[in-house]
């Protein structure tokens, strides 16, 4: 059977391995970035590049968009050179990005109005796994329309999960991503008290990535602290944005996540000493340059 003619809007960390999966398994795939050098690379891959979101969504079975925020996400869906400007109706579009619930529900509106079909899909996995193909897809929508996608999903992961109604991915997300938050910045804070006390640091740290606090994040996050190595793979200041938004999705529901609050005024110190640009590992250096 012929494989759907793909749509991907978003190169940067993510998205540009996510999209080169769906080219090395044979999907025709028409892509777009804002910044169009990061676009180039596709061609020789056989990639169509397109000029505007409008042009990139013509003809497009499916849509994807991976890029920072609502904003970004917002300036690539609507207006008249907007991804849905340019679908016909029958095609499904499909967020990937780490957004509010609040814009999805206006995405999905304003999908259904240009008769296309719509899930919300954000991803858990970082740099290695976009790569890789083993991302794991968090979904919101309904089963009909998933299924029609699920080979689209399974050349970039391994694993994709309907939670239930469009939304219920985005919010599911947002949930993670403070819970990962909260953990690096108090993993930021301990190994601070290590270096300063004096603790043999190796020492310290295999007994706590060995021990109850060692989860793959933990594992994972301080071995890039102690190289030090701060390559991004998740970007410092996406994990702050990430942090606001999972607080004020929060308060929709009357759960004020003081510790999402402790976290976010971590990072923010470190976006301000300059660390935003780095991975979210270099939430520590702040610590080490008092």
């Amino acid at each position: 059977m012929n494989k759907p003619r793909i749509t991907f809007l978003g190169l940067g960390i993510m998205g540009g391995g996510m999209a080169r999966n769906l080219l090395t398994k044979g999907f025709p795939l028409t892509v777009f970035n804002r910044n169009a050098e990061k676009s180039k690379p596709f061609v020789n891959d056989g990639a169509h590049i397109a000029n505007s979101p409008r042009e990139a969504a013509e003809n497009a079975d499916g849509i994807i968009s991976m890029v920072a925020d609502d904003s970004a996400a917002r300036s690539l869906w609507l207006g008249q050179t907007g991804a849905l400007a340019g679908a016909k109706a029958g095609t499904i579009c499909i967020e990937c990005s780490t957004v509010t619930v609040g814009w999805i529900h206006e995405l999905a509106a304003a999908a259904q109005k240009q008769k296309c079909g719509f899930l919300d899909a954000p991803v858990t996995g970082s740099k290695n796994q976009a790569a890789s193909g083993e991302l794991n897809f968090l979904v919101g929508g309904n089963s009909a329309t998933l299924e029609k996608m699920r080979p689209v999903f399974a050349a970039m992961g391994k694993n994709v999960s309907l939670l239930g109604p469009v939304g219920s991915g985005a919010l599911l997300k947002l949930i993670n991503n403070f819970v990962c938050g909260v953990q690096i910045a108090s993993l930021a804070e301990a190994l601070a008290m290590i270096e300063r006390s004096g603790l043999d640091r190796a020492r310290a740290l295999e007994v706590l990535t060995g021990g109850a606090p060692g989860s793959p994040l933990v594992k994972a996050v301080s071995a890039r602290m102690t190289a030090p190595d701060f390559t991004p793979n998740f970007l410092l200041r996406l994990m702050a944005k990430d942090l606001g938004y999972a607080i004020a999705e929060g308060k929709e529901v009357s759960v004020e996540l003081a510790t999402a609050a402790a976290a976010l005024g971590s990072f923010q110190k470190s976006i301000a000493a300059g660390h935003g640009e780095k991975d979210i590992a270099a939430v520590v250096e702040r610590f080490r340059k008092t």
